[in-house]
């Protein structure tokens, strides 16, 4: 019975022929789906060696389920296509998306290319965000106006938001929130008769 395999075998690293296999070169394969005991077998390195060198490198490892999931074609359309939803519907970052199982900023941009999404600039990452943020931020200027209305004291907002008084006001304020008078605290204070 003939096995056949499921993935093309992984071309040996750059530099082999020469000899020098650089730990860039060992990185580049690595972010790209090869194991290190595939790259063990192509650079004739031993397995300490190509460790050492995908560390020299600031290669982030994988975990053999990661592997797994990059390799396996419809895994890795899955978590493609989960990915470019983060990015595109939630603003997620390419570093974000490394961290949601990409492993890398690297593996996260192909992957997000091969969903058929487009990598944003900078710029367009930040406009994105500046945007959300002061949508949540209205969103939370008008809960803390009802709750204000509601009887809730500013010092009470503060800490229950773990936000300055400070920044309370100014949330209310911008809800448009009209303030009550200043309790005043302590003793009233005498009025003085002239004698």
């Amino acid at each position: 019975m003939e096995l056949r395999r499921v993935n093309p075998p992984t071309p040996p690293p750059a530099g082999t022929e020469t000899g020098e296999v650089t730990p860039q070169c060992l990185r580049e394969q690595y972010e790209s789906g090869a194991t290190v005991a595939e790259l063990v077998a192509t650079s004739g390195l031993s397995y300490g060696t190509v460790l050492n060198r995908l560390r020299e490198a600031g290669t982030v490892m994988r975990t053999s389920w990661q592997t797994r999931r990059l390799r396996d074609g419809q895994a890795r359309r899955n978590l493609a296509a989960h990915l470019r939803r983060l990015y595109e519907q939630h603003g997620a970052t390419l570093t974000e998306l490394a961290a949601a199982g990409a492993g890398t900023r690297r593996v996260a941009r192909q992957l997000l290319i091969e969903a058929g999404g487009t990598p944003r600039t900078t710029r367009q990452t930040l406009r994105i965000r500046t945007a959300a943020d002061a949508a949540a931020r209205k969103k939370l200027a008008v809960s803390l106006r009802s709750r204000y209305e509601a009887g809730a004291s500013v010092p009470e907002l503060a800490k229950e938001c773990n936000y300055s008084v400070a920044t309370v006001y100014r949330l209310l304020h911008q809800a448009g929130t009209r303030m009550r008078p200043q309790h005043r605290h302590g003793p009233a204070r005498q009025t003085r008769t002239r004698s």
